[in-house]
């Protein structure tokens, strides 16, 4: 058996185990510690049934799902906390998200990659338009904190008002890049497909076999999904205790916190696609994940908020705002040229721990 599903599988222990722990009563920290440790292997066979699906189903449909089901794992955790009335730390996991997938995540996939070899390259239309789209998506995000500060508004109808009609534009938005990428200018995206899609591609199935094979994956998704609600629920339940206990503020917990937990597929993914040297893919999946968090993500917690009676709106820390600022930035400076080494992975994880650190020492 393969190490990449071996650990998956091992890690899966931490299911039952969690569950004892909160049933046994073991202590917060028990459940706190075993339940994110539980949420990481759901994470990555969540994702794995996403990319299966999308396989057998063909690029349309499985573009569509992967555009969907790319970052559940993220929103899960985001509506059981929106649920528990853990608004600041919701909020601040939206731009945290953002900036993991697009420093971290991509930092990691270029460093690594650049280890093995001298210089990467990817297609210089997949920076432009992705890097144009999640320019548009962090203007739109700040406009309404930038609105409320420098207005002096303290109105919370308005504030609401504005964070609804922002998040319908940037709904529509994503709905235009979908038809964009996956219908108008799907040649743009071609990017080619992992060893493990062209294994399932190029073999012969007749039509029994492949229903067998979606049907198998379907249910994955459906037990992995309710799984990660399932273990969303006991880590949220325990989470602002002991971040709390450890001295970490909401503001820390949203923005560092919870993306390194939940997005551990996504790091699995991007190394391993550097590592073969796929970085068009590579790239495409951290925009495509940053973008679904902008554009998509952020939207649907405004409107659930709204309808939970936990209202969640788009007034974010000005703090958060000039981080991701400074990501796009960055992020677009490396992304330029099409090529990628050592180095400019380094540059992304540099500013991801200057930000990290920034942010912990924030009082906010």
């Amino acid at each position: 058996m393969a190490l990449k599903t071996l650990i998956p599988l091992i890690l899966l222990l931490f299911v039952p185990v969690s569950i004892a722990a909160e049933q046994l009563h073991w202590g917060e920290t028990a459940v706190f510690v075993t339940s994110a440790l539980a949420i990481v292997p759901l994470s990555i066979w969540l994702t794995t049934a996403t990319e299966k699906i999308a396989v057998v189903t063909g690029p349309t449909f499985g573009g569509l799902m992967n555009a969907v089901f790319s970052n559940a794992t993220e929103l899960i955790i985001a509506l059981v906390a929106l649920r528990a009335g853990l608004v600041d730390i919701v909020e601040a996991s939206i731009t945290g998200s953002i900036i993991g997938a697009l420093l971290l995540l991509l930092g990691m996939g270029m460093f690594a990659g650049g280890l093995r070899y001298k210089e990467q390259e990817f297609k210089p239309i997949l920076a432009r338009v992705n890097g144009s789209s999640m320019t548009l998506a962090v203007v739109a995000i700040a406009l309404p904190t930038l609105v409320i500060n420098t207005s002096n508004m303290v109105n919370s109808a308005s504030i609401r008002n504005i964070s609804l009609i922002t998040a319908g534009v940037l709904i529509v938005v994503y709905g235009l890049t979908l038809l964009f990428s996956l219908k108008t200018h799907n040649f743009l995206y071609e990017v080619g497909l992992t060893e493990e899609e062209t294994s399932d591609s190029g073999a012969k199935e007749d039509a029994p076999a492949g229903m067998r094979k979606l049907l198998l994956w379907v249910g994955v998704l459906l037990i992995s999904t309710i799984a990660v609600a399932f273990e969303s629920d006991l880590f949220v339940g325990v989470v602002a205790q002991e971040t709390s206990r450890l001295g970490l503020t909401p503001l820390f917990t949203g923005v560092i916190l919870l993306p390194l937990i939940s997005d551990v597929a996504g790091y699995v993914l991007v190394v391993r696609l550097a590592l073969k040297n796929q970085m068009d893919l590579a790239v495409a999946t951290v925009t495509g994940d940053s973008l679904l968090i902008a554009l998509f993500v952020a939207p649907i917690l405004i409107f659930v908020g709204q309808a939970m009676g936990q209202p969640i709106d788009l007034n974010f820390n000005t703090f958060e705002v000039i981080a991701l600022a400074i990501t796009v930035i960055v992020t677009n400076l490396i992304m330029s040229g099409g090529r990628s080494n050592w180095l400019d992975g380094m540059f992304l994880l540099a500013t991801y721990f200057l930000l990290s650190v920034a942010f912990y020492y924030h009082p906010a």
